[in-house]
C-alpha cells in the first residue's frame, strides 16, 4: 500500500548516468515512474548538458513530451515548436578569447551554436588521437559543421564552448581556463573515469542547470523545498543544491556521494524509479505492490 504522497512539485532529472541506463536506454520502470508521478501532478522536467538537439532526439524516440533545459541551462526551448524559453549565450568576446586560450593548450575544442533551431557543432579540426570525440561527431555528424577558423566564425554570440579529453589533463585546462577568464564564465565537468574522457562545457555566467531550474520554479509558483533533483555528474550539482531534495545515483562521481544529498540506485538498478517511489510516493523497498 502507497502511504501519503510527499509534498513534492517538480521533479529534474538529469539524462546521462541518471535517466538513461548504462545501454543509454530508458528503461519500462523508470518510464512508468515518471508517468505515475506526472499523473499525481508533480511537473517533471529534464536538465541535461547535452545539446537540444540530440536531447530532442532521445525525446522524440521514447514519446516523451516535457519540457527541456538543455547545454547545462544556456538553453530552455519546447521541443515541439522550437520556441526559445530561456537563452543564456556566450558573449561573441569571451568565446574567441576561449578559443584563442585553447589552442594555446592544444585541446579539442567545439563551438555548440543554432541556439533557434535544431542546434549546430562547429569545428576546425579534430586531433586523431581524440577517438572518444570522433565517434561522439560521427553519432551526430547532421549537425556537425566544420570551418576553416573558428575565431572568423564567431562574429556572433553562440550558445557555449566544449573540450573533450582525457580526465587528467582536461582537469589541468580546466583550473587554467578559470584563472584566465574568472567570473566571466561559468565552467562544468562531466567526467567519465571508466571511459578516461571529460567534457568541458564553458557557458554565460548567468547559464547553469540550477538557474534554469529555479526559473522554472518560479514560473510555476514552486518553492525550491517543493523541488526534487536527481543527478549524478558535477555538472548537476547547481540544481541540486537548488532543489529541496537533492538525489544523486549510487553510480555519481564520489565526491557528490560524499556531499549531503541522499543517494539512490545506480543507472543500472532504476536509481530514478526508486527515488521517485521513494521521496515522492513515500514508498520504502519492502512495500508491497511495488
Amino acid at each position: 500500500m502507497l502511504s501519503h504522497m510527499s509534498s513534492i512539485k517538480l521533479l529534474a532529472l538529469d539524462i546521462d548516468g541518471t535517466l538513461l541506463n548504462p545501454a543509454g536506454e530508458l528503461t519500462t520502470r523508470n518510464r512508468m515512474a515518471i508517468d505515475r508521478a506526472r499523473q499525481a501532478g508533480v511537473l517533471v522536467v529534464l536538465v541535461t548538458g547535452r545539446r537540444f538537439g540530440s536531447a530532442r532526439a532521445l525525446m522524440q524516440e521514447n514519446q516523451l513530451d516535457l519540457p527541456l533545459v538543455s547545454h547545462n541551462g544556456a538553453l530552455t526551448k519546447d521541443i515541439e515548436t522550437l520556441r526559445t524559453l530561456d537563452y543564456h549565450p556566450l558573449d561573441d568576446t569571451i568565446a574567441r578569447e576561449i578559443v584563442h586560450f585553447g589552442r594555446s593548450y592544444g585541446v579539442d575544442q567545439l563551438c555548440c551554436d543554432d541556439p533557434h533551431g535544431h542546434g549546430k557543432l562547429v569545428i576546425e579540426g579534430i586531433s586523431e588521437a581524440n577517438l572518444a570525440l570522433r565517434r561522439y561527431l560521427d553519432r551526430y555528424r547532421e549537425s556537425v559543421v566544420e570551418v576553416l577558423d573558428l575565431l572568423d566564425y564567431l562574429d556572433h554570440s553562440p550558445i557555449q564552448m566544449m573540450f573533450s579529453g582525457p580526465c587528467a589533463p582536461m582537469d589541468i585546462f580546466a583550473d587554467r581556463l578559470a584563472e584566465r577568464l574568472g567570473d566571466r564564465i561559468q565552467l562544468f565537468k562531466t567526467r567519465y573515469r571508466a571511459a578516461d574522457l571529460t567534457i568541458l562545457d564553458a557557458l554565460s555566467p548567468t547559464a547553469s542547470k540550477g538557474r534554469s531550474l529555479a526559473a522554472i520554479a518560479r514560473q510555476q509558483g514552486i518553492d525550491r523545498s517543493e523541488v526534487m533533483a536527481i543527478g549524478d555528474n558535477h555538472n548537476d550539482l547547481p540544481m541540486l543544491r537548488f532543489a529541496g531534495t537533492g538525489v544523486v545515483m549510487a553510480n555519481a562521481e564520489e565526491e557528490l556521494r560524499q556531499m549531503e544529498f541522499a543517494v539512490t540506485g545506480s543507472n543500472a538498478e532504476d536509481g530514478v524509479a526508486v527515488a521517485i517511489e521513494r521521496y515522492i510516493f513515500n514508498r520504502t523497498p519492502g512495500d508491497a505492490g511495488r
